[in-house]
């Protein structure tokens, strides 16, 4: 009987991934063993897709290259589960090697243990690349110009005389200083480097906006006050398919906008501060729209004065990107 469940059921397919190799374990009538790894090359995943029956489920956890791997994998089995490490209990087992991770990964996905992560389609995995990549230039961006206020700090000069140090005439005041060799040597390159960065900023923003507004969503979002396409973008990239949310109190959950709740004993709950979960990028792009959105007239600047007179500036800021969470 045991055999029979197993040909219907399939094995089941735990995968430890790393840079240069790939442990598999298999899990069959309940039996865990291992067998041996193949290379983390597209050559050693062809190999390992051509050993696997189209009963086989494979579970593999969330890595630079999972989803590739699991792209290569889907048509030669019956499911490719990527599961959050968090969720495995891997990391915090007291005994850690590559076959025990990849046996347990295998045992959980036939004990029916693992919940898979979404896997975002290509058009959202590419916006979330392209708004990585534009973070990674505003905060190298913002490297330099802190460096060249450094320098200014360095050599007493004070206050610049212009409103932004890094528009036209505040780079022209810039080069005119009188600085010591070093510290104009500083000054140039960190202007010449700003220059360049800020041609890559302006470049990546043009790919994120011809793609965005192809997004029917993305321009519905965009027509609520104080959200530009940048803050529609990266809400959508976080999110993606809104469809596979019950409502918005999980939406507003995964973004890490909801407060956290303390309670012992008999003592009433009491409320906390945000739970910070989910994206970084999406809760700051919310924050800096809810901040434009409060100071416009309507209801949100209405929202935004009660809260403030209560609980100040900062929780009614928050508050006010959560309500554009429900809004969205």
């Amino acid at each position: 009987m045991s055999r029979v469940l197993s040909r219907v059921l399939g094995r089941c397919i735990g995968l430890d991934v790393h840079l240069d190799f790939i442990e598999i374990a298999i899990c069959e009538e309940g039996r865990v063993y291992s067998a041996g790894r193949v290379s983390s090359t597209p050559e050693g995943i062809k190999t390992l897709a051509e050993s696997l029956a189209p009963t086989d489920r494979v579970a593999l956890e969330v890595t630079g290259s999972s989803r590739e791997i699991a792209r290569l994998l889907e048509p030669h089995v019956k499911k490719v589960i990527v599961v959050s490490p968090g969720d495995t209990g891997i990391s915090q087992a007291r005994a850690k090697t590559d076959r025990l991770d990849a046996r347990t990964l295998a045992k959980l996905l036939w004990t029916g243990e693992l919940e898979a992560v979404w896997m975002p389609p290509e058009w959202i995995a590419r916006m979330r690349r392209r708004l990585a990549r534009r973070d990674q230039l505003v905060r190298a961006r913002s490297r330099v110009k802190n460096e060249l206020h450094a320098v200014l700090m360095r050599c007493l000069k004070g206050r610049p005389p212009v409103s932004d140090l890094f528009g036209v005439k505040g780079r022209d005041w810039l080069r005119g200083l009188e600085l010591p060799d070093v510290e104009d040597e500083t000054v140039k390159a960190g202007l010449r480097h700003i220059e360049f960065l800020d041609a890559e900023i302006e470049q990546v923003e043009r790919l994120i906006a011809q793609q965005a507004l192809e997004s029917a969503q993305i321009k519905r979002l965009m027509t609520v006050p104080g959200v530009n396409v940048i803050c529609a973008a990266i809400f959508l990239a976080a999110v993606g398919d809104i469809r596979r949310f019950k409502g918005s109190r999980p939406v507003v959950a995964y973004l890490g906008l909801d407060p956290r709740v303390y309670q012992s004993g008999s003592g009433p709950a009491r409320g906390g501060r945000i739970s910070k979960q989910g994206s970084p990028r999406a809760r700051w792009a919310l924050v800096e729209a809810a901040r434009s959105v409060a100071q416009q007239p309507g209801p949100m600047h209405a929202f935004y004065e009660r809260l403030r007179a209560r609980k100040g500036h900062n929780s009614a800021i928050v508050a006010v990107a959560r309500k554009l969470v429900v809004l969205f």
